[in-house]
């Protein structure tokens, strides 16, 4: 038979105060457990909400941005085309403004082309009054007669024609008289003046348009005075196919004609 070991009262009362402090532990340690698992839940519920938080700014924040970013998109393309349009728009006005100066340059040039073409008779014309021209004389000299001469010189031009600078040589005229007299022909209706550039200078052609009626070609004639021209004809015994005066005065006028042309 085992003998039961009597235990003393306080010895017994020392246990349940060991146990009670230990169960007094462990309820702590329990309810210190039971703390930091419902802080962790918080503190983890905490730290979703700021992460959802923080995402859901982090995502407003790109949404903003890209917003932002299709404004400045949107801004600089109507700023590009803007610039397009004021860049099309200056284009247009250099061009423009070229055109203008190539235009007042080619005036200019064509202005002074026509000022290099004018001739001394163009610059007469304007001066000189339509009376002036046609009333032109010159000193001690029988205008008519040198009218005649002058487009009969012209006239045996033919379609040639003839420069009036060598004219006025031939007739030794000085080319303010000359040119003066070419106008006063022109005027009359008896030629014809076309403009030409003869050894880079411009200058005149004479051309024929019509001989004026004269009777100084017909003013030597023997006819006028023959005593015998009541029985000339031209199969008559007296004929101007046999006349000896015609045949004369023909080569006298000949060679009048010859020496007035080489002078």
């Amino acid at each position: 038979m085992v003998k039961k070991e009597i235990t003393s009262p306080a010895k017994l009362k020392k246990e349940l105060e060991e146990a009670k402090a230990e169960l007094v532990s462990r309820n702590k340690k329990l309810k210190l457990s039971v703390k930091t698992e419902a802080k962790k839940k918080v503190d983890k519920k905490k730290a979703e909400a700021k992460k959802k938080v923080v995402a859901k700014k982090k995502a407003e924040a790109k949404k903003k941005a890209e917003a932002k970013k299709k404004v400045a998109k949107k801004k600089a393309e109507a700023k590009k085309k803007v610039d397009k349009k004021k860049a099309e728009a200056k284009k247009k006005e250099e061009a423009k403004k070229k055109a203008e100066e190539a235009k007042k340059k080619e005036e200019e040039a064509k202005k002074k082309e026509e000022e290099a073409k004018r001739t001394y008779e163009e610059e007469l014309e304007e001066q000189l009054t339509e009376d002036e021209i046609k009333n032109f004389a010159i000193d001690k000299t029988d205008m008519d007669k040198l009218v005649n001469r002058v487009t009969e010189m012209i006239a045996s031009y033919a379609t040639n024609g003839i420069l009036q600078n060598i004219l006025w040589r031939k007739l030794k005229l000085s080319s303010r008289d000359g040119s003066r007299l070419a106008l006063k022909l022109e005027k009359l209706g008896n030629i014809t003046r076309e403009k030409i550039l003869e050894n880079g200078r411009w200058t005149y052609l004479l051309l024929i348009k019509k001989i004026p009626i004269s009777t100084i070609s017909i003013e030597n004639a023997p006819c006028l005075v023959c005593p015998v021209e009541g029985k000339c004809s031209t199969d008559g015994e007296i004929s101007p196919k046999t006349c000896v005066y015609i045949e004369d005065w023909v080569l006298t006028e000949l060679k009048t004609k010859k020496r007035h042309e080489t002078n």
